[in-house]
């Protein structure tokens, strides 16, 4: 049997997963790679039946230094209309196969779709992270208590990893050694505020405001916490015009930031795209907006210090009508989909960081 060349920080890091025919000398240095040192994560961890997900996979760390060069996720069955979002510097491949079933869809059902995304040709140095995101639905074949996997394929100018353990039945997911990124299926919200580029309005009776400024109610005002050395954070809160005037909220502080700005997020041709609201977002008369992840929501940029969940931040909102209000947001894990709630190990070893999207 070849033998099995170990640098002395990967004999430290025992037990290692081995990679690839490149592990045997004299290269195998680099198709040795222990789990403390790469990481791939979903950033959303939560996902409901029949609904649009966008899955964000976050890369911890290259391959024993080596940066990284190819991220590839394969889309599980049951999992439908997956498309990426392009990445500047990188070449997109997807692979299109015929699903086990038909699947419901906003279109009618599908039979076949996207069961392979692999994002190439750039470079991530292992001292960075990155996301490579795509968006998909999660079809009616997982009921609330169900796991997904997302098995992840990470190559690097030397070595490569594979984020493809599955548990079996029954199984202990804390044992895998290169454990796959999952997504845990919950209940869809009995409370739903439905959100437009062009005006979102809520559909359900309101909650008891956290602050009011005039005719606006302003609702569960919350941020995401922040990994180390972060310099942007989300920002999300639901607003409440009861009066008969239009108003506008037109910005946006908490001390830790240097400045704000509001931002929406549109699907174009199955490509999500991000843009700050200019002019402010309008609060008709009568009419609820809720800023949430993958919707609209606040941008706090050039962090200075970051932020801790569970911690509370005072902040204030302006509008255009209301004026400059004092409000008081409340701080949730990273990758929290809400103010008071996350996925199923919801911190990834090290940094659960996202360089961006909220």
């Amino acid at each position: 049997m070849p033998r099995l060349c170990l640098s002395a920080p990967l004999r430290a890091a025992l037990p290692l997963v081995l990679i690839g025919p490149d592990a045997v000398c004299p290269n195998a240095v680099f198709g040795l790679v222990s789990p403390a040192s790469a990481h791939a994560v979903l950033e959303r961890k939560e996902a409901a039946p029949n609904a649009a997900y966008r899955g964000v996979v976050q890369i911890m760390h290259g391959c024993d230094g080596r940066p990284t060069t190819r991220i590839s996720v394969t889309i599980p069955e049951g999992v439908t209309g997956a498309k990426p979002m392009p990445k500047p510097g990188w070449t997109i491949e997807t692979v299109k196969s015929a699903y086990a079933r038909s699947y419901p869809s906003f279109h009618g059902q599908v039979s076949e779709g996207v069961t392979k995304i692999t994002w190439s040709g750039g470079s991530l140095p292992d001292e960075q992270i990155d996301e490579f995101t795509f968006f998909a639905r999660i079809s009616d074949a997982f009921a609330p208590g169900a796991t997904i996997y997302f098995p992840v394929e990470q190559d690097c100018t030397e070595g490569s990893y594979r984020w493809s353990d599955v548990p079996a039945e029954n199984g202990n997911a804390q044992a895998l050694k290169a454990p796959a990124p999952a997504v845990r299926i919950i209940a869809a919200q009995g409370t739903v505020l439905q959100a437009t580029p062009t005006q979102a309005t809520a559909t359900t009776a309101p909650a008891a405001p956290a602050a009011k400024a005039g005719a606006i109610a302003i609702e569960t005002p919350w941020l995401r916490a922040t990994p180390g050395g972060a310099k942007v954070a989300g920002g999300y809160v639901t607003l409440r015009n009861t009066g008969t005037e239009p108003d506008r909220l037109t910005g946006a502080a908490i001390p830790q930031a240097g400045r704000a700005e509001i931002h929406s997020m549109t699907t174009e041709g199955g490509v999500m795209k991000m843009a700050p609201v200019e002019g402010g977002l309008a609060l008709a008369p009568g009419a609820g907006v809720a800023l949430k992840p993958g919707g609209y929501h606040l941008m706090f940029l050039d962090l200075k210090d970051g932020l801790k969940a569970g911690e509370t931040v005072a902040g204030t909102l302006t509008f255009e009508r209301a004026g400059t209000v004092p409000v008081t947001f409340t701080v949730a894990p990273i990758g929290a989909q809400g103010p008071d709630r996350q996925g199923p190990g919801a911190t990834a070893p090290e940094a659960d960081g996202h360089k961006h999207h909220h």
